[in-house]
């Protein structure tokens, strides 16, 4: 059996707290509901809060708030773990909305761009540490590899792009041998993407996002997960309710969907049908997602986000709950889960 991944002797807990809420994905929230919420991510963790963020989360502003947060409630920073994926970097806003991302992002002041080399790795790292009020993290990433790659014109060009993620690592792995970080990983919604990397670069941990949950799981994916597992690399799944679209937002994966439109109908008839299920035996989808996206073979954390204070809570209740094995067989039978 391998070693747990250990950040400052402590093992990550099953809950991660993203914080792209922080940073006003989809919705502009108070700053004192922002810093509620790390104070309630912390009052409720039982050992050790991880927080999960990123440059591109409101280019900048989820590490400014959870900087923010984490010095106005007095947090015990020794039981705080931070993860920032690193490629996105703070630039002047110069237009009346973002560049990245249009439309997700609200009341923003800033815009990001991509930054993948050597140097914009430290680049990166150097912004985010002063943003986080002089945190540093102790897991960092190279954030949305699978993004950077999708920009090729060609092969050749894919290779090229695909080289400037090596020197990024070569950056990340340069400051865990300095001492700054503790655990270098990657995150990416594309896990083909993940494999590839998983390939030449020994990762320390793992965040797939967007396509290990209910909804969708293949089963190469679930194998390759099992996989990293059994070399020691921590996964996080995440985004296991697909920006809160199987929990009814209109939100699919930072796209809208529109249920009139023929192309998008289907998303609505799978979450109908998986809304009745889960009514027949008394759970609420959420509870349904995030248990699956636990107990997948190999995920060892799940991270969750939120923009309500109120609902940290129900979280943590959320992972203990059990959920009986006649749900998962009435899944399989309606065709909607393995």
């Amino acid at each position: 059996m391998h070693s747990p991944l250990l950040i400052n002797g402590r093992q990550l807990p099953e809950l991660v707290f993203g914080t792209s809420g922080l940073g006003n994905l989809f919705v502009s929230i108070s700053r004192q509901e922002k810093i509620n919420i790390v104070n309630e991510c912390i009052r409720h963790s039982r050992d050790v809060t991880v927080f999960d963020s990123a440059g591109k989360y409101g280019a900048g502003l989820a590490l400014e708030m959870l900087g923010v947060a984490l010095k106005e409630t007095a947090a015990d920073l020794s039981a705080v773990i931070i993860s920032n994926k690193l490629g996105w970097y703070r630039t002047e806003l110069k237009t009346p909305e973002p560049t990245f991302e249009p439309g997700v992002w609200k009341d923003l002041q800033h815009d990001a761009v991509q930054r993948i080399s050597y140097n914009g790795i430290i680049e990166c790292f150097e912004q985010g540490n002063e943003l986080l009020g002089g945190i540093i993290p102790q897991m960092v990433s190279v954030h949305d590899p699978d993004e950077y790659l999708a920009k090729a014109k060609d092969d050749r060009h894919r290779v090229r792009l695909y080289d400037d993620i090596l020197q990024a690592y070569q950056a990340l792995f340069d400051l865990k041998e300095k001492g700054l970080v503790a655990a270098v990983g990657v995150g990416a919604k594309d896990w083909r993407v993940l494999q590839q990397i998983a390939q030449d670069i020994p990762l320390d941990w793992m965040m797939v996002a967007n396509s290990l949950t209910v909804f969708t799981h293949p089963p190469e994916l679930i194998s390759f997960i099992a996989e990293q597992d059994s070399k020691g690399v921590h996964v996080i799944n995440s985004a296991v309710y697909h920006s809160g679209f199987l929990l009814g937002s209109d939100y699919f994966d930072y796209r809208k969907l529109d249920s009139s439109d023929p192309e998008d109908a289907s998303y609505f008839e799978w979450r109908d049908c998986f809304n009745r299920i889960c009514a027949e035996h008394q759970i609420t989808p959420a509870e349904a997602c995030l248990n699956f996206g636990l107990h997948v073979p190999g995920v060892r954390s799940v991270a969750v986000n939120t923009t309500k204070a109120a609902r940290v809570s129900e979280n943590f209740k959320m992972t203990d709950k059990i959920i009986p094995p006649a749900f998962w067989q009435q899944m399989q039978a309606a065709g909607l889960t393995i």
